[in-house]
């Protein structure tokens, strides 16, 4: 539904615990439990980026008891128009001696 490359997913609940990892074979153990086997409850609240797309989100969850017939979930809120990579910048800098700061090499002789 996000249209995320590789997410990352985690309880925001200051432990760190990682529901969902961009590593191959990191959280595939994860793959067929339920949020509940996590404490994840209404009112939980998860963290996803995408690091490839620079893409965050904050999700909320909320139970519902009002769900079309075969409906899992719901998105409900603000969601971007397009989700894609980043449009690359023009670089314009002027690099010297393997320097991006624009500090020029000293010419005096010290005399």
């Amino acid at each position: 539904k996000f249209a995320m490359v590789a997410p990352d997913v985690q309880i925001d609940d200051g432990k760190g615990t990682i529901l969902i990892s961009s590593e191959e074979g990191e959280t595939e153990a994860n793959n067929h439990r339920k949020l509940s086997d996590f404490g994840i409850r209404n009112g939980t609240r998860l963290q996803a980026d995408d690091f490839l797309q620079d893409y965050t989100l904050l999700i909320n969850v909320l139970h519902s008891e009002d769900l079309e017939k075969d409906v899992e979930f719901e998105v409900v809120g603000d969601t971007p128009e397009k989700v894609g990579p980043k449009p690359s910048e023009p670089t314009s800098k002027n690099i010297t001696n393997g320097s991006d700061d624009g500090v020029q090499p000293s010419t005096s002789t010290g005399k």
